[in-house]
């Protein structure tokens, strides 16, 4: 390929592929194997990841806590990124180990796969420990900028430096004379690691309370650095998942707080040694509050795993089993299923084993066929117990589950009747009560007007362009869809002929409704949704109406900007053989001024459905006339919140903001209010 650059005739240089052969094999070794690839052990190379490798140094210093060495664990979030962690345990090891024949240390913060933890089935220093993998401490190290840690133990002060993942010199070890032991490491993760280490303090401060949650009696204190100064919050449960349940749950349980607890000893397969679980439950009913949260060895499980299939087959099975037995199911009544009980059930699962499988190194799920046997086995146990001692409990209990299975059944046939409804497309017109379509098949052009009344659709229909705009009416006055239930607002003609016409589906944010008509801007028919009313108070009524179903529904229109409200002039000013026409007050004044001395007549327009063709041509349905006397106003939420807060005020249910706002704005329009 030659250089086609004047002046220049050398060949332009192209990089040789390499051959792939026995050569083109090769090893990641030290630091790289983390900082090459992060996401193998955190996860993810972005924040998720960055937070996980926190939570891999706070974890050490739980384990250290929870075998009862330290009561509490300081972390400290400074401005410039870096975190500190301090414990008051025994002090990682860091002296030299026969064994392998190496310091410490540096097997600890320079070797994967090197750790305490792997002989906790077997008595070994800890027995229920977060840590597991022996890839924590150095993972994270090799992930810092720098890492520098303080050890006291044994009598000794021992410093330890690394930067970019290497050791910076050797250990410093220096006598100590005071009595305290723990750990100490600060760090600043590396930006060539990780996009982002800005971690947000709402993620510390979340994590650091869940631990707090499940390891009673330990004390987390987080120190945030604001500045010059550190603000300071402590977490503390001294009944660890019972207080945090009575604290979520309130005044709001249909039965008593339970806290169970229990230790099962089994295998996950015949040929597999024995392990110990331990579980511990609290629990209530309630029909205001749900919560479902699982922890194992202290590690938040957000996907669940193996506990979350235990609840699910176990509460379903004893609650079926004793509406069976009491006879509570009606004749009509479906069999209920975990998402009836879920949604009046709130639990905590805290559990411990000495082997334990998380489905990867983040330990957000974990998967032992044991753990899932064992712990639907101490449900059902439990469960059957409480119910024969708790006859009240129990009974209030599978009525509320009935009442959500119920509500539940009649949801879903709601769902699948209007979906019917809505989802067909084919013959359009004979299906929609006087909806008169246009001809044109080209979306791009389409107009669709949204007409207040029979009255105004035959004035309409006159004015239009057949070719292009469509026209479908609004029968008096449309449900609120902002105070309304969506079993009400689908059961409303008008609302769902509108959704039909519309053929873009909706957006509904409801667990019972979320599948039944996937919204597709891409199936609207319209390319302008134009709203036509009166120009008066029932007119301004209606047109707030059908926003407010369009804004609940399908806001998306908004977003994009396919909505407009066509704009009805109040004056047809007529002088000599000419027509304006005032769409305000000061319209009205500015045109009498052009007039001087000319004779003229002037009238309030008359509403829509009393204009002749000629005019509603003009002001309304011509677009040729766009920039002249037909005028559109594009609805366009440029501030998406604060017509949020707009529409509640005015159609929502904050009646008291609506007091107020009367009371305080009101006078500035008693002049438009219709009083007769």
């Amino acid at each position: 390929m030659r250089n086609n650059q004047s002046g220049d005739n050398s060949m332009a240089k192209v990089k040789k592929r390499e051959e792939y052969g026995d050569d083109s094999i090769e090893m990641l070794k030290g630091a790289d194997r983390v900082r090459k690839k992060p996401s193998v052990i955190f996860g993810s190379n972005g924040i998720e990841g960055c937070e996980h490798s926190v939570f891999e140094i706070i974890s050490n210093s739980v384990d250290e806590a929870r075998e009862g060495f330290g009561n509490t664990i300081t972390v400290t979030r400074f401005e410039d990124k870096s975190i500190e962690v301090q414990d008051y345990g025994r002090g990682i090891p860091v002296e030299f180990n026969r064994r392998e024949n190496e310091y410490n240390w540096k097997l600890l913060f320079c070797e994967l796969y090197a750790g305490g933890k792997y002989n906790t089935n077997d008595g070994g220093s800890y027995e229920y420990s977060l840590g597991t993998n022996g890839l924590g401490l150095c993972a994270t190290q090799y992930a810092s900028e720098y890492m520098e840690a303080e050890v006291h133990s044994n009598g000794y002060c021992y410093h330890l430096q690394f930067k970019n993942g290497e050791p910076v010199g050797d250990m410093i070890k220096e006598p100590y004379s005071k009595k305290d032991t723990g750990t100490r490491i600060k760090w600043r993760p590396d930006l060539k690691v990780f996009t982002d280490i800005d971690i947000p303090l709402e993620y510390f401060q979340d994590m650091m309370r869940r631990q707090s949650i499940v390891n009673a009696g330990i004390k987390f204190v987080l120190r945030n650095q604001n500045g010059s100064k550190f603000e300071t919050f402590e977490y503390f449960y001294e009944n660890g998942i019972t207080d945090h349940l009575k604290e979520v749950v309130g005044n709001n349980a249909i039965s008593s707080v339970c806290t169970w607890s229990g230790e099962r000893v089994g295998r996950d397969r015949a040929d597999q040694p024995e392990y110990k679980l331990k579980i511990n439950a609290a629990l209530c009913f309630s029909n205001k509050v749900q919560l479902k949260e699982y922890y194992h060895n202290s590690s938040y499980l957000e996907y669940g795993g193996a506990p979350d299939k235990a609840v699910r087959s176990a509460f379903v099975s004893q609650i079926d089993a004793y509406i069976k037995k009491n006879g509570k199911y009606l004749k009509s009544d479906s069999k209920i299923n975990f998402q009836d009980v879920e949604d009046c059930l709130v639990l905590i699962v805290s559990s411990f084993s000495t082997v334990a499988a998380y489905e990867n190194q983040t330990k957000k799920s974990v998967t032992n066929k044991f753990i899932q046997e064992a712990t639907t086995e101490f449900f059902k146990h439990q469960l059957e117990i409480y119910f024969i001692e708790n006859k009240l409990d129990a009974d209030k209990i599978c009525d509320q589950v009935l009442v959500n299975m119920r509500a539940r059944v009649r949801a879903e046939t709601t769902k699948l009747n209007i979906k019917g409804k809505l989802q067909s497309s084919n013959d359009m017109g004979s299906r929609v009560q006087k909806f008169v379509d246009c001809r044109s098949k080209d979306v791009s052009e389409r107009e669709l007007f949204i007409v207040e009344g029979d009255s105004a659709l035959g004035a309409c229909k006159q004015a239009r362009d057949s070719s292009f705009q469509a026209i479908i009416p609004v029968r008096g006055k449309i449900l609120n869809c902002l105070k309304a239930e969506y079993n009400k607002i689908f059961a409303n003609d008008i609302i769902t002929d509108l959704i039909k016409v519309l053929g873009c589906g909706v957006e509904v944010r409801s667990k019972s409704m979320k599948d039944m008509v996937a919204f597709n801007i891409d199936q609207l028919r319209w390319s302008k949704v134009i709203i036509c009313t009166d120009a008066d108070v029932d007119g301004f009524q209606i047109r707030t109406l059908i926003l407010a179903m369009i804004y609940r529904l399908m806001p998306t229109l908004i977003e994009k900007g396919k909505v407009y409200i066509a704009e009805s002039p109040l004056y047809e000013i007529n002088s000599k053989d000419e027509t304006w026409f005032a769409y305000n007050e000061q319209e009205k004044q500015d045109i009498l001024s052009q007039l001087e001395n000319s004779k003229f007549t002037i009238q309030r327009s008359k509403g829509l459905g009393e204009n002749d063709a000629d005019m509603m041509s003009l002001t309304t349905m011509n677009p040729k006339a766009l920039e002249s006397t037909r005028r559109l106003i594009r609805v366009d939420p440029t501030d998406a919140q604060k017509t949020a807060e707009i529409f509640d005020l005015w159609l929502g249910d904050n009646l008291a903001g609506r007091k107020e706002h009367i009371a305080r704005d009101g006078a500035a329009y008693i002049d438009m209010a219709d009083v007769s």
